[in-house]
């Protein structure tokens, strides 16, 4: 996720630090987008802005190397402001939980916490971003933040049906891929319900489609999926 924010904020901020735990994802970021590769003290010393990009349990671990940060966009995942404050009392601190749609600049940023409007206005370049309760993180996440990998397991069965049925691969994959992102703005203004009746004529290919969908249950199968990241994320 911190390559992703970092991929969609290229050339929308003055420059980016990097530091990483000793991967060498760091480098390779500055290098791939322009910037430095520099300790954890040396980006909170420097930076107008650190995210904070790491796995929960490693909280406690970090917060002492950036403990000069004065403002702070925490992208950990099931960790409340409370802990967050706890970690990095001098700091402002925003909580987050953006989706790898940050990386082209149209993602969903759900956030909760203080920021400045220098933040708000750069997270808004990459991102829709939605003020939310601290109580609906954990769902918000299951939602926008899991829902990728969900749409694209779907384009990716679809694009290999059609090659299995004698388009080209890479043709399939096309034409499911625009046909999604089309959809995606129709969906804008209209309910699912009603693109989805306005394709299925009664009798129609499409409608033979979706009932095969329904005797599948792939309804349940996507509720299913939801509850199981929020079950997840709630352990």
């Amino acid at each position: 996720m911190a390559a992703a924010i970092a991929r969609g904020l290229a050339g929308a901020v003055d420059g980016m630090l990097f530091s990483d735990s000793g991967s060498g994802r760091a480098a390779a970021l500055a290098e791939e987008l322009g910037g430095e590769a520099v300790p954890n003290q040396e980006v909170a010393a420097r930076a107008d802005v650190v995210v904070l990009a790491v796995k929960p349990a490693a909280l406690d671990g970090v917060a002492p190397s950036i403990g000069a940060a004065k403002e702070v966009v925490s992208v950990l995942a099931a960790t409340p402001l409370e802990r967050l404050r706890a970690a990095l009392p001098d700091a402002r601190i925003l909580r987050t939980m953006p989706n790898v749609g940050v990386e082209v600049r149209r993602g969903v940023i759900c956030v909760a916490g203080e920021a400045s409007p220098e933040v708000r206005a750069t997270l808004a370049a990459i991102a829709h971003v939605v003020e939310i309760e601290e109580k609906d993180f954990d769902a918000a996440t299951a939602v926008m933040g899991c829902a990728p990998a969900y749409v694209a397991l779907a384009v990716e069965a679809i694009g290999d049906a059609g090659a299995d049925d004698g388009l080209d691969p890479e043709l399939s994959r096309e034409l499911i891929v625009e046909t999604t992102a089309g959809t995606a703005e129709l969906l804008r203004r209209r309910h699912p319900a009603d693109v989805r009746r306005a394709v299925a004529s009664p009798g129609g290919s499409t409608e033979a489609g979706l009932q095969e969908l329904d005797r599948l249950d792939a309804r349940a199968a996507f509720v299913a999926a939801v509850d199981g990241s929020l079950r997840r994320m709630r352990e």
